[in-house]
């Protein structure tokens, strides 16, 4: 697709987020369809086919079958994919857990030592943020956390932890994750996130519509599906994990986490409500043990954008900053399916959130697959081997105007 000014898109500066996709008056445009090489990778039989299903993919898969929401659960969506021949069917919940363990932490020791360190510190888990981040605001990008996206933790770990648990070449292992976004697709191909074996930690990325698009194919009754559960052990996860789709949720999933981290004591899982909502812009004081915590949250690259400009003049200061590209959060992601005038982030995110509520485990580190991570493989969080696997630099890369 060719770009203003002539150019190409893999030579330009976008941020790839997609919503030019899911609002192109006319229809013209959508994403590379990577279908193709799932379906080769399902034929093989060489290869162990593995798949992780993110938090908001769960709030829309079902919206072109006419499926109603409390019917196009996750565990319907397992059972259409274990019918198409994945071999495992995993929660990238489970790896949300994850990188908050790691993003948390990370928090926390800047919080602690705090010589030398430049504040805010930004999320890193929306790639299309952290395209732009780089690209138009480059002087932030050594304070973008250096914890991976929960997509490609989850890759990293099922090359490594998973390869071993199975007892299996990692190499044989083809990982595809389902998102509600086209940046992944680019994120799956830099190429130092490989940490794990060598080979890309995560090999394909879908969107929603793509993965429709496979139930069709293989035409199946979405409206027969039984319920079956996400395999083991990459497949429990908590209400934490869940809220990542929805704009505030890996704010205050960070922060349930870092409350523990300080004082050793459970927070009330709802104490950090005020980061909800679909304000492009918001903003929030916390009390932890005593230290103030100035937070705050944006949602669409242009509140980003004037987010970014007032703390580049000084209007404003922050000590840890949520940023997700697209508006809503990953509920209004420009990988979900598309529904001409309508806006349904609100009402995606709202199924995240009532998840949540119910869910028996609202903190990631009560998780017990995450304990048995770090205590069989990682040890414990920000150690060598989690360096290694979950972590990676931002500047090992580089934008096309940065080559």
């Amino acid at each position: 697709m060719g770009v203003r000014g002539g150019g190409l898109i893999e030579d330009s500066d976008c941020a790839l987020c997609g919503q030019c996709i899911t609002h192109c008056p006319t229809g013209a445009l959508r994403e590379r369809d990577d279908t193709d090489r799932v379906f080769d990778a399902l034929a093989d039989p060489d290869q162990i086919v593995v798949v992780q299903v993110a938090p908001a993919v769960r709030t829309a898969w079902g919206e072109p079958f006419g499926l109603p929401r409390e019917r196009a659960t996750a565990q319907r969506l397992v059972t259409a994919l274990k019918g198409m021949g994945f071999d495992y069917v995993f929660d990238t919940d489970f790896s949300a857990d994850l990188t908050i363990m790691e993003e948390a932490s990370e928090l926390v020791e800047h919080l602690k030592h705090p010589e030398g360190v430049q504040f805010p510190m930004f999320t890193s888990c929306c790639p299309g943020w952290v395209r732009y981040c780089k690209a138009r605001h480059p002087r932030f990008t050594d304070q973008l956390s250096t914890s991976k996206s929960p997509g490609q933790m989850f890759g990293a770990i099922a090359k490594s932890y998973y390869a071993d648990l199975l007892g299996v070449d990692p190499h044989r292992i083809f990982c595809v994750e389902i998102m509600p976004c086209l940046a992944k697709k680019s994120e799956v191909d830099i190429p130092v996130m490989n940490d794990a074996c060598g080979d890309p930690d995560v090999d394909v990325s879908l969107t929603v519509r793509e993965v429709d698009r496979m139930i069709r194919a293989e035409h199946i009754d979405v409206f027969s599906l039984a319920e079956t559960e996400f395999d083991q052990p990459l497949g429990t996860a908590t209400g934490a994990g869940v809220i990542f789709g929805a704009t505030g949720g890996v704010m205050e999933a960070a922060l349930r986490s870092a409350y523990y981290m300080v004082t050793g004591e459970n927070c009330d899982a709802d104490a950090f409500r005020d980061v909800r909502g679909l304000d492009g812009w918001k903003e929030a004081s916390f009390d932890i043990a005593g230290t103030t915590l100035r937070v705050a949250v944006a949602s669409g690259l242009g509140n980003a954008a004037r987010l970014l400009s007032a703390l580049e003049g000084g209007e404003v200061s922050y000590d840890f900053v949520e940023v997700m590209a697209c508006p809503g959060g990953c509920s209004g992601g420009g990988g979900l399916p598309i529904h001409d005038g309508k806006e349904l982030a609100g009402v995606r995110g709202d199924v995240l959130w009532g998840l949540d509520r119910t869910a028996k485990l609202r903190r990631s580190y009560e998780n017990p697959s995450i304990q048995a991570v770090y205590r069989d493989y990682l040890g414990t969080p920000l150690s060598e081997r989690a360096e290694k696997l979950l972590h990676t630099n931002q500047r090992a890369w580089k934008m096309p105007s940065e080559a």
